[in-house]
């Protein structure tokens, strides 16, 4: 083997080096996936991770203030009457204990299932609060010291 042909695989060597060095940072500075909520209804569903989670540890007021503003940009799902609202909640998420919240109140009382249902006379009611064509419905993990928040908005079909 000349000089040449060893410098060049040395070189190689580095880069590869390299590259592997590079992508170890890169994937050590991912943050872990939330665990995700589900909405079904009929055939349709939509699914989300927190817009505020901190590894199932409370969140202070500062974390639940940006976790509002990032309300904005949820995912949507349309419910027609007569159709039944599926909530399906990961595991971690039914372990720590859960409310459904429709426009920020409360909706439903403490849960360690992973699966609710509400039905849709419950929703787009004057009388519930919850009139006009559209509504946010939130996941709250923990009761008591907010641990997540998951949103949804529900639109009338």
């Amino acid at each position: 083997m000349t000089t040449l042909q060893s410098v060049v695989r040395r070189r190689r060597a580095v880069a590869v080096a390299g590259a592997v060095s590079a992508g170890l940072l890169v994937l050590s500075a991912c943050d872990k996936p939330t665990p995700v909520a589900t909405v079904t209804v009929g055939g349709d569903s939509v699914s989300s991770e927190a817009l505020c989670y901190n590894d199932g540890e409370k969140l202070n007021a500062e974390s639940l203030k940006d976790c509002v503003k990032n309300a904005d940009d949820v995912k949507t799902i349309e419910v027609g009457p007569d159709e039944t609202v599926r909530i399906g909640v990961d595991p971690k998420i039914a372990e720590a204990g859960w409310v459904v919240l429709v426009n920020g109140r409360p909706f439903s009382e403490n849960s360690k299932q992973t699966y609710h249902t509400i039905p849709y006379g419950a929703f787009f009611q004057e009388q519930y609060g919850t009139g006009g064509t559209t509504n946010t419905l939130a996941i709250q993990m923990g009761e008591k010291n907010t641990k997540g928040v998951w949103s949804f908005k529900l639109k009338k079909g």
